[in-house]
């Protein structure tokens, strides 16, 4: 299946000279959505994972999805101040400025092998502060993937050392 076929370019979004992938029309089509949940399931194909963590919002889409499918728990990554119970944090740098995701400190434990996911690789900056919360609670990231990988954006040299997988690039 041809996924591009189901992904639109939003101009100036959210900021002018941006070209934003909109992944709502493959959400929209029930056999793309089927086609590709299969396809970032065969991603961790012999994979042993205990914990998928999806990052907000997107992540947060095809994560419990994976999860579900690999008989693994579904741990979310938030925006700060949006879990209720008591978290970590992490702070990266984006193009304008600062973010910030957290985790519930007991949302891994350790030894467990985690297989992070998220709608878009882009700089890089959110995946790689998510390993760093998961490793920091003793988990073990497995793997990274990616729905779309924006390769111009060199967003993998921040993941150096990680498996990564996109079923998309650009």
């Amino acid at each position: 299946m041809d996924f591009t076929t189901y992904i639109r370019d939003i101009e100036d979004f959210p900021k002018p000279g941006v070209v934003f992938k909109d992944i709502t029309p493959l959400l929209n089509n029930p056999l793309a959505l089927k086609k590709a949940s299969e396809a970032l399931l065969g991603f961790t194909a012999n994979m042993k994972i205990d914990k998928v963590v999806g990052v907000d919002s997107r992540g947060f889409i095809f994560a419990p999805l994976l999860a579900e499918k690999l008989g693994a728990g579904f741990v979310p990554v938030r925006k700060s101040g949006k879990l209720p119970y008591n978290t970590i944090s992490e702070s990266y740098d984006l193009e304008y400025g600062k973010a910030t995701v957290e985790i519930h400190k007991d949302a891994i434990k350790k030894g467990e092998k985690v297989l992070l996911h998220d709608d878009v690789l882009a700089t890089g900056g959110t995946a790689s502060a998510v390993c760093k919360l998961v490793e920091s609670l003793g988990g073990e990231v497995v793997q990274c993937n990616f729905l779309i990988e924006l390769t111009f954006l060199k967003g993998a040299d921040k993941l150096n050392g990680y498996q990564i997988e996109a079923l998309l690039q650009y």
